[in-house]
């Protein structure tokens, strides 16, 4: 089909699409409105079966940096205007559903072959899609390829027809059926499992932790919160929290904490104390150790709240208690006019004030889109250290590592009334956003003329 053709026929559909948002339901019976609706969901249903298609081919053909992004992932998040976790889940079911090519060219049907037809049809939906994945990657690695059609074969059967909650159930039932005996100790499987997660901070900045610990991991963890954990040990609410030895039985008998907590103490301890040993070293010019930055405001009225530079919102009292256990960075800016160190030198690597400032102004990487907290950036010169510039500090910004190597592709960074911009090369410009507002929240809720 060419390009033409293409062009025309997505023309028609927003067309389509247009007039079906003008669309008067008041003059259909509720029967026809249902109708309505499910031949909607159908073609909503059909419409991905073609991303896959375009997805699978930018996967194999495409530069992420020719087209302005460090991957393709950062390409969808920012063209699209979708999450880093949309992009990431479209990328993988074009891998699973799009069609594929062998290293000699030659045409091959998608992993999930049935799936993708079914999908194409608009016969079963995002959810049935999800929960058939989700099977296929929980299988054991010993499972015959001609087992997995057969299972798969099932799956698109049950779910043609049905709700994603009874699909869930049989493949639960078939999952049992394929594998009776449960998974067998697998190094490998664990290897893969393994991963202790954190999810967003909620209102109150607490944060759910989830994930899978090795036997390694479960065995190592059992000696440190038996000694840590334990009853009176690394009590918060002690005035003197012991910490090494043994507690008395006045902190024992006081210690009102379950078990839950005791743990979440001690792992509070022993981050503290790998923190105050020094052993660590340095990470990206500085020691590892806790960067957060505040305001003289917020500080005088003990109110308000700092930033981590992993982006830890963090109240003030909490900054506060960190403050009288260990010396850790502590950036302090007015919030009024957010004025920057300037501490100019000669040398290509960032001194330390720099980059402790640059944790303040910038909180992570500058480049739009880009999610990466300041503890994993790196110090990009504006002006080029290539032709000459120093490193001065209103010449400096964070950038990840790919964006900072991206930079070098005919992106324009500035620095405009302390905030930084990205323009594009002009070939891929498409009108996307030059700020990055992630590190920023505060930014969209009070905006500033002179930012835009």
């Amino acid at each position: 089909m060419s390009s033409d053709r293409v062009t025309a026929a997505v023309a028609a559909y927003v067309a389509a699409a247009a007039e079906l948002a003008e669309l008067d339901c008041g003059a259909f019976t509720h029967a026809e409105l249902l109708e309505l609706l499910g031949a909607l969901e159908a073609v909503a249903w059909r419409l991905p079966a073609l991303e896959h298609r375009i997805i699978a081919r930018l996967q194999r053909e495409a530069s992420a940096v020719e087209l302005g992004a460090k991957s393709l992932k950062a390409v969808l998040t920012e063209r699209l205007r979708i999450s880093g976790k949309d992009a990431a889940r479209r990328l993988a079911e074009a891998k699973e559903l799009g069609p594929r090519q062998s290293f000699s060219g030659e045409a091959l049907a998608p992993q999930l072959a049935q799936t993708a037809a079914a999908r194409a049809a608009g016969t079963i939906g995002p959810e049935h899609v999800e929960i058939i994945r989700g099977f296929a990657d929980k299988l054991p690695a010993w499972v015959d390829p001609i087992t997995r059609e057969q299972a798969e074969t099932t799956l698109v059967d049950v779910a043609t027809g049905l709700g994603p909650d009874e699909l869930r159930k049989a493949s639960a039932k078939l999952t049992t059926c394929i594998d009776q005996d449960g998974p067998a100790p697998d190094d490998r499987e664990r290897a893969r499992t393994r991963g202790v997660y954190f999810g967003p901070q909620g209102p109150d900045g607490m944060s759910r932790i989830s994930g899978w610990a090795t036997p390694e991991l479960r065995a190592t963890m059992e000696p440190v919160n038996a000694k840590l954990a334990a009853p009176g040990m690394c009590n918060p609410e002690d005035e003197q929290p012991c910490t090494s030895g043994t507690p008395s039985q006045a902190q024992i008998d006081a210690d009102t904490r379950n078990v839950g907590q005791r743990h979440h103490d001690a792992l509070i301890a022993v981050g503290r104390s790998a923190l105050s040993s020094g052993e660590l070293g340095q990470h990206n010019g500085l020691p590892v150790t806790v960067i957060v930055s505040t305001t003289v405001q917020d500080l005088e009225k003990a109110a308000g709240s700092g930033v981590s530079a992993g982006g830890t919102l963090l109240p003030m009292a909490d900054l506060i208690r960190m403050a009288s256990h260990a010396v850790h960075y502590l950036v302090v800016f007015d919030k009024h006019t957010n004025e920057a160190l300037y501490c100019g030198r000669s040398k290509r690597i960032a001194p330390k004030a720099h980059r402790i400032v640059l944790h303040s102004r910038d909180r992570g990487c500058t480049k739009p889109g880009c999610t990466v907290p300041g503890y994993g950036t790196q110090v990009h010169h504006v002006n080029g250290w290539a032709t000459g510039a120093h490193t001065n500090i209103d010449e400096e910004v964070f950038a990840c590592g790919a964006d900072n190597r991206l930079a070098e592709e005919g992106w324009t960074v500035t620095i405009r009334n302390g905030v930084v911009e990205w323009i594009p090369p002009p070939e891929i410009d498409v009108g996307q956003a030059r700020i990055n507002y992630f590190h920023h929240p505060e930014r969209l809720l009070t905006p500033n003329d002179d930012d835009t």
